[in-house]
C-alpha cells in the first residue's frame, strides 16, 4: 500500500500527519464504453479501460483482485483484473444487466435484469448461472444484508422492494415504496434498508426485521424545482451515523443524519449526480456526475466538495478498491 507522510511544525514540535492510504477508483462511463481509473492520492486519471457496450453497474471483489462491470447492451458482466486493468473473462448475466451486488463472501453475484424482470444469480467461480428469480417490472437496485441472508431488489415500475432469501432464492416480502425506486442499501448493523425513489423524491427507511417502512426522508433545495430533486445513489457510513443521497438533476448530494433522518446539508456537485462510493477508510466520498462528465470528491469529515475530476462520457457507476 502506498503511503504519504507530512511533517508539520507547530509551536516548535514536529507533528506527523496520518498516512494517507492509496486507493484505485473505478468509474463506469455509460456512453463511451470505458472504465476510468483514478488514483486517490493525486486524484488524477491513471488509466482508461475499454469495455463492452453501455457499462453501468460496477463492483469489486472483497479481496480487491477483480472489478465486475455490467455491460447492458452486451448482456454480460465483464471481469477486470485489477493488477493489470485488463478484462480476463465474462460472466453470463441474463438480458440487460444494470445493477448487481456480490455476496459478502465474494460469491455469488446477484444481477438485476431490467428488460426481463429477473434477478439472475451467478457463481463467479464456475462462471455459470445458478438460478433466475422472477421479480417486479424493471428491476434495478440490488442490496444485500451484511450477514448475506437477504438480497433486496427494487423494481422501478412495480414500485416495490423485494426481499429475497439467499438460501431458498424465494421472495419472502414485498414492500411498497414511492415511484421509481433505484437503490437499496442496508445499514451495517442490519437494522434498516434505505431505498431511494427517483420520481417519488424520497428515501424510504425500512425496518429490516419487520420489513415495514418506519420513516420517509424528503428533500428541499432552495431555488431548485421539486421535480429536479431525484434521489438515486445512497451510501451510509459504517457507524450508521451519517448518510449521503445523490439527488440527480438537482446537482446536489444531501448529507443526512442517519439516526434522526434529518437532512443537514446539501452539497453542490456536478450535473446529474447519480451514484456514490466511499473510499474504504471513509475519508472521501466520490459522486458520478453524468451530464458534466466528471466525478466530485467530497471530504467526509468536513462535508465539503474538494475537487472534480474529468472522466469519460456519462459516468454512471463508481467503486473503490484498496491498493
Amino acid at each position: 500500500m502506498k503511503m504519504t507522510r507530512l511533517a508539520l511544525m507547530l509551536g516548535g514540535y514536529a507533528v506527523m500527519a496520518s498516512p494517507a492510504a492509496a486507493y484505485s477508483v473505478y468509474v463506469s462511463n455509460e456512453k463511451d464504453n470505458t472504465v476510468t481509473v483514478i488514483d486517490s492520492t493525486t486524484w488524477e486519471v491513471t488509466s482508461t479501460i475499454k469495455v463492452g457496450q453501455r457499462p453501468r453497474g460496477i463492483t469489486v471483489s472483497p479481496d480487491g483482485k477483480e472489478v465486475y462491470v455490467a455491460v447492458g447492451d452486451d448482456d454480460s458482466v465483464e471481469v477486470i483484473d485489477t493488477a493489470t486493468n485488463e478484462i480476463t473473462h465474462t460472466l453470463p448475466s441474463g438480458p440487460d444487466p444494470e445493477l448487481f451486488i456480490l455476496h459478502p463472501s465474494g460469491n455469488p453475484l446477484y444481477i438485476a435484469n431490467e428488460d426481463d424482470n429477473l434477478v439472475t444469480v451467478v457463481d463467479v467461480k464456475t462462471r455459470q448461472p445458478i438460478i433466475e428469480i422472477p421479480v417486479g417490472v424493471e428491476p434495478e437496485g440490488m442490496g444485500i444484508s451484511p450477514d448475506g441472508k437477504f438480497v433486496v431488489n427494487t423494481s422501478e415500475t412495480t414500485n416495490m422492494a423485494h426481499f429475497i432469501d439467499t438460501e431458498t432464492h424465494e421472495i419472502v416480502s414485498n414492500v411498497l415504496v414511492d415511484s421509481r425506486p433505484r437503490i437499496a442499501v442496508f445499514k451495517s448493523d442490519n437494522t434498516e434498508v434505505w431505498v431511494s425513489s427517483e420520481i417519488g423524491g424520497t428515501v424510504s427507511v425500512i425496518d429490516a426485521a419487520a420489513r415495514e417502512i418506519k420513516h420517509k426522508i424528503t428533500f428541499a433545495v432552495d431555488g431548485v424545482r421539486s421535480e429536479a430533486i431525484q434521489p438515486v445513489g445512497v451510501r451510509i457510513t459504517k457507524d450508521g451515523k451519517k448518510a449521503y443521497v445523490a439527488l440527480g438533476p438537482s446537482n446536489r448530494v444531501a448529507v443526512v443524519n442517519a439516526e434522526t433522518y434529518e437532512v443537514e446539508k446539501y452539497l453542490l456537485v456536478g450535473q446529474r449526480v447519480w451514484q456514490l462510493a466511499f473510499t474504504p477508510d471513509e475519508k472521501f466520498l466520490i459522486s458520478t456526475n453524468g451530464v458534466s462528465n466528471d466525478v466530485s470528491i467530497i471530504d467526509v469529515a468536513s462535508d465539503e466538495v474538494i475537487k472534480s475530476v474529468g472522466v469519460g462520457s456519462y459516468p454512471w457507476g463508481v467503486v473503490v478498491k484498496p491498493d
